[in-house]
């Protein structure tokens, strides 16, 4: 059932590290809380990676006095602000770890979550994994778990992004290579790339994060979000109309569905 296809191994990972990839931008308010998610995990061995992306508040401050507190923690400041895609890229090329997970500066991570997807991956050994995850309102509301599958394969993820960007862990010795491009959604065109390649990204049915819903999630946003998902299924991935059609129409059917809280 867990079959990936061989990859070979990069003995220049830390084995059994998890690199944590952390953009920051402007987020001085929620950065300390995000930071203590991952330093609070039962799995120890992991490194923070803080790209701080030219912040005009204090959060460049606030991440390096984390880190005097904790050598696990490293924070990379740019000069200039790149985006979110380009500050991924930059922790990755500086990640040291086996395995690489993400978690943006204002999300949160559950203790269990690091030790609950190593040892999954670890026992079925298997290169992606992702998990479920609710989301948190401003007012702190929690939201029901978001529901995934159990696989994915490239054909799946084609009909919408089911993977949320902050439960993902990947095997470096299982996936392949890849960078982050600055396009909206940078994350599901990164996950359909690796899919391409023959991966399966497998869902671990356990709620281990809280992903932050702005107070900025407008209408306009929303239909922002369809264009750009539009756009990589036409532009990026290249399918023909008629498919990205009918892909684009799963994906709408299931936004209404998330909508309505089913």
């Amino acid at each position: 059932m867990f079959s990936e296809i061989a990859q070979p191994v990069h003995s220049e990972y830390t084995p059994g590290l998890v690199s944590v990839v952390m953009p920051a931008y402007n987020c001085q308010g929620l950065l300390p809380e995000s930071i203590a998610s991952v330093v609070n995990q039962t799995y120890a061995y992991w490194e923070l990676l803080v790209v701080d992306d030219a912040s005009t508040d204090e959060s460049l401050s606030i991440a390096k006095k984390m880190g005097r507190t904790d050598s696990r923690i490293s924070v990379i400041p740019l000069l200039q602000n790149g985006g979110v895609a380009n500050a991924r890229n930059v922790a990755m090329r500086a990640a040291r770890g086996q395995y690489l997970a993400f978690l943006d500066s204002d999300d949160l991570w559950l203790p269990s979550k690091l030790s609950a997807q190593t040892e999954f991956m670890q026992r079925h050994g298997v290169g992606f994994c992702f998990t479920r995850y609710r989301r948190l309102k401003p007012g702190g509301q929690l939201g029901a778990a978001v529901r995934i599958p159990d696989q994915l394969r490239y054909h799946d993820l084609l009909k919408g992004n089911v993977i949320g960007c902050l439960t993902v862990m990947i095997d470096r010795n299982k996936v392949p290579a890849f960078t982050m491009h600055s396009i909206g959604h940078e994350d599901y065109l990164a996950w359909l790339q690796i899919l391409k390649n023959g991966i399966t990204a497998w869902g671990l049915q356990e709620d281990l994060a809280r992903y932050r819903v702005s107070a900025e999630s407008t209408s306009g946003n929303k239909q922002r979000s369809a264009l750009w998902t539009w756009q990589i299924l036409r532009r990026y991935e290249g399918l023909t109309l008629h498919k990205s059609m009918i892909c684009f129409l799963r994906y709408f059917l299931r936004a209404a569905y998330i909508r309505c809280g089913l």
